[in-house]
């Protein structure tokens, strides 16, 4: 199993910007993509990004897309979400994801944009864009 805890999340102001960490253990970690989905009050769980096993390849969400950047240490064991220019709609609970071990391409392609390609969760990360 994978035992997954973010943190960095905080209040923000519009065009303000964070940098999110998700530290995993209890698996090999450079054998999982891994990615961040975030929750909205009253919304549903929606994908944000992911990152591929060695960090080679990368997916967004068309909303974040040229604001956030996903990355990854094996050293570490630890995935980072930079958020910057953000915006009061980023407002959301950000949770990380490891993703299940199928195929675990290289290139992801349309691969792990969803919630139900992932087995295991942290307990999220608030962060408030607001003035």
């Amino acid at each position: 199993q994978v035992q997954l805890v973010e943190s960095g999340g905080g209040l923000v102001q519009p065009g303000g910007s964070l940098r999110l960490s998700c530290a995993a253990s209890g698996s090999i970690f450079s054998m999982h993509t891994m990615g961040w989905f975030r929750q909205g009050l009253g919304k549903e769980r929606e994908f944000v990004a992911a990152i591929s096993r060695s960090g080679g390849s990368t997916s967004y969400a068309n909303s974040v897309k040229g604001r956030f950047t996903i990355s990854r240490d094996n050293a570490k064991n630890t995935v980072y979400l930079q958020m910057n220019t953000l915006r009061p709609e980023d407002t959301a609970v950000y949770y990380c994801g490891s993703g299940k071990l199928s195929s675990t391409p290289e290139n992801l392609g349309l691969m792990y944009r969803t919630r139900y390609e992932y087995d295991y969760w942290g307990q999220g990360t608030q962060v408030t864009v607001s003035s």
